[in-house]
């Protein structure tokens, strides 16, 4: 008996091990030469040194996150402050400030002037109380008034790169669910964390060597090109030239993205649209006591990320951004970078990366195209953060949707063998 896992990204990898934890036989595909998908890092031959093709943020109060790193064993590599904060610069005025929520649920921080964005006022958070209750055909300039320096300091800032939408057109429900796992839960679940020393240390290769270590099969640059039908059941598994046989208490799941789904189920509705994500990693060490992340407001670049060798930048929903010349584009973001840390001079050797199909357009119309991980076939799920988890394109979608459908592909076969 066993489940067969179509795509190596974070979704796939998540059922891979959630699956071998419960003892299931797994065999897990992948078409490209290199696990990870949108999460992945390499060497860089432009840059002679490790990247991640982009900077993942990831929050404390991310459970999938935190269990799918304790079955890896990789709990102790995120980094970040004990305390939430989020440091900011604006660009514009070059005024900086530090937002400290509280640790707890109560949100004491917005009546105290001292810690609450500047030129805000308390009644300006009520806005925050607006977006956590869900409206599935709302978007977020339905609900609440997308101006002032809340919207401007704060909210768009951190929405745009929950959403990766130009956040007055994104799902109110998309949005209020990231909120009421974060900030509405206090400090202690929102404080920011990235992994280190790479993305693929903290949560790709360790996977790997915990499926190998449980038997399962991992097979790279092996692309699925069909599926073979016996009634409602999937039967076989066509990569090139070679085919594999599905059992009748075999289970598939195919963990890739939208665009792959449709080819190989015709007919699925999927989001379809995209949005981009552009990041620029700089080759130059921070310098003593950088801050290890600060959002930038009227700024070409939205966040700056300060590495151990290296700084980067993350732009999100950058369409605006994908056709700029290279040159002109790294000069602009190296201008920012260098504001945050006090640099003078000309760009150090440089890489842009660019997701152009980074995630779905975190829209009411896109969202309302999300399709279950239960399909319609009794023997085949679906997985990944395009998928209805509730949440927007996130690290954390990705792996929540990867442990449903392990559960139900596991429940399948466990109910196959109680039949027999």
């Amino acid at each position: 008996m066993t489940v067969h896992v179509i795509g190596a990204g974070l979704a796939g990898l998540s059922a891979a091990v959630t699956l071998a934890a419960k003892g299931d036989r797994v065999i897990l595909s992948e078409a490209a030469r290199q696990p990870g998908g949108r999460c992945r890092s390499y060497h860089d031959s432009q840059l002679d040194m490790v990247i991640d093709n982009g900077n993942h943020l990831v929050l404390s109060g991310n459970q999938a996150v935190g269990r799918y790193l304790r079955a890896i064993g990789t709990a102790d590599r995120l980094m970040g402050p004990d305390r939430a904060e989020f440091r900011f610069l604006d660009r514009s005025t070059g005024e900086s400030w530090v937002l400290r929520p509280s640790e707890g649920r109560i949100p004491w921080w917005v009546f105290d002037q001292r810690r609450r964005v500047p030129g805000t006022r308390l009644r300006d958070y009520m806005a925050l109380a607006a977006l956590t209750r869900s409206r599935p055909d709302a978007r977020i300039a339905d609900v609440i008034d997308c101006r002032g320096p809340l919207w401007e300091r704060l909210l768009r800032p951190v929405l745009v790169s929950v959403l990766n939408t130009a956040p007055e057109e994104g799902s109110v429900a998309l949005a209020g669910a990231v909120l009421r796992e974060s900030l509405a839960k206090g400090g202690a679940a929102s404080r920011p964390r990235i992994a280190t020393p790479t993305l693929a240390a903290a949560f790709v290769d360790p996977a790997l060597d915990r499926l190998h270590t449980a038997g399962a099969v991992v097979r790279l640059d092996q692309r699925l090109r069909t599926l073979q039908w016996d009634g409602d059941r999937v039967t076989g598994l066509t990569f090139g030239a070679e085919t594999a046989a599905l059992g009748p208490d075999d289970a598939l799941i195919l963990a890739v993205p939208p665009w792959v789904a449709t080819e190989l189920l015709p007919g699925l509705t999927v989001p379809d649209a995209f949005e981009p994500i552009l990041n620029a990693h700089f080759r130059i060490a921070p310098p003593p006591g950088a801050a290890p992340m600060v959002g930038l407001i009227n700024g070409t670049a939205e966040w700056v990320f300060a590495f151990q060798d290296r700084l980067s930048v993350t732009v999100s929903a950058a369409g605006r951004l994908m056709d700029i010349e290279t040159e002109a584009l790294t000069a602009r973001l190296w201008q920012d970078v260098a504001a945050v840390y006090g640099l003078t001079g000309p760009p150090p050797p440089s890489r842009i990366v660019k997701e152009r199909r980074a995630t779905f357009a975190a829209t009411p119309a896109q969202a309302a195209r999300r399709p279950p991980a239960r399909t319609r076939w009794p023997n085949l799920f679906l997985a990944g953060d395009w998928t209805d988890t509730g949440l927007p394109a996130t690290i954390e979608g990705a792996l929540r949707s990867g442990e449903v459908a392990a559960g139900l592909a596991s429940a399948r076969i466990r109910a196959e063998r109680v039949a027999a």
